[in-house]
């Protein structure tokens, strides 16, 4: 651990633990599902033994997740499996449920989502924290433009819930890495999670293309500033070709000893 906080990486559902130890992870993410369809997450056989680890674990919400749609026929199949996934997280004992802040309409203010977001975490069982995550691009994306974020921790703030923030999505929408993390942590009094990832395309292309840490178009004085300054759990999200989570891990970690 770090004083910026325990560092790890989203890994495969299988055998968290395992994945863990072969990284030199601290921390650990995982889908509890799959993530492109709304079938309720399975019961997990090594449920006990992920309750009974010290190790922190982390479910990300499947991607297909949108609260803040004007679709009935999105919006609620979208409650229905936040909710699963939230009890699934809390059979297994995990620290919080990350779930991609959404899009609403094509035609509608961004704005609009922050009363879906009320209404969606008012209708389920929070039985751990919800930590909502920036998003990479769209212009009618709830929280692609942190500067919405003050709106939906009005509406939700008092909810159980926390921020994720991804350092990849924010470079590709454009925002100030360097005033990030003082950004949110003045609406948020806090940052719970950082998604750390390096991005393969320019600042402001609104693409969603994580690579290594040191490997892509991201300053890596900025991830470190990042990393550092959130003093949050840390997890990356970067492919893991040749043992390079173990690699991002290590090269995270020299880079905050040294911060």
């Amino acid at each position: 651990m770090t004083a910026a906080g325990p560092i790890g990486a989203h890994v495969p559902s299988i055998d968290p633990l395992q994945e863990a130890a072969e990284r030199g992870a601290d921390v650990v993410q995982v889908f509890l599902s799959n993530p492109q369809s709304w079938r309720k997450p399975a019961p997990r056989a090594d449920a006990a033994a992920l309750r009974a680890s010290p190790l922190p674990l982390y479910a990300h919400a499947p991607y297909l997740i949108n609260v803040a749609s004007p679709n009935n026929r999105v919006r609620i199949p979208s409650r229905t499996i936040l909710a699963d996934t939230l009890e699934a997280a809390a059979a297994v004992g995990a620290a919080g449920v990350v779930v991609h802040a959404g899009h609403v309409g094509d035609d509608e203010d961004p704005l609009v989502g922050v009363d879906r977001w009320r209404k969606a975490l008012e209708a389920v069982d929070r039985a751990v924290p919800v930590f909502i995550e920036n998003t990479a691009g769209g212009g009618n994306a709830v929280l692609r433009d942190l500067g919405r974020l003050g709106p939906l921790w009005e509406a939700i703030g008092h909810l159980g819930v926390g921020i994720c923030l991804d350092t990849c999505h924010a470079w590709a929408a454009g925002e100030d890495l360097e005033t990030l993390v003082d950004r949110v942590r003045a609406v948020t009094g806090a940052v719970h999670l950082v998604h750390c990832n390096d991005s393969r395309d320019p600042a402001g292309s609104s693409r969603d293309r994580h690579t290594g840490l040191g490997r892509g178009l991201i300053p890596p004085e900025l991830l470190v500033q990042v990393a550092a300054a959130a003093a949050a759990p840390i997890v990356v999200e970067t492919p893991d070709e040749d043992g390079s989570q173990a690699a991002d891990i290590a090269w995270l970690r020299q880079r905050l000893a040294g911060a």
